[in-house]
């Protein structure tokens, strides 16, 4: 699948940093890819925190945290996924 802008929310911005919300139906290997946001290059900027919630038609979806590393020329990249426990043992 691709990036859907739909699925894209600013949660707070301040002194050149925004943090976001995203959330796919797209495993988090394929948002980790390079280029997967440039249709939203014109918002994001390298620091931004994207938090993200992936593969969300599967059973057990994934949640993690990316920063963008680079945003040049168009093309975006967004670092390895932080993940967020989502496993809950009691």
């Amino acid at each position: 699948m691709a990036y859907n802008p739909t699925h894209m929310s600013a949660l707070t911005y301040a002194n050149g940093f925004t943090l976001w919300h995203y959330r796919t139906n797209d495993v988090a290997i394929a948002v980790d890819t390079s280029g997967y946001f440039n249709a939203a290059a014109g918002m994001l900027r390298v620091g931004d925190f994207i938090l993200a919630n992936t593969d969300t038609g599967a059973a057990t979806p994934t949640h993690g945290i990316y920063i963008v590393t680079s945003n040049s020329g168009g093309v975006v990249d967004v670092s390895n996924p932080q993940s967020l426990g989502s496993v809950n043992s009691d």
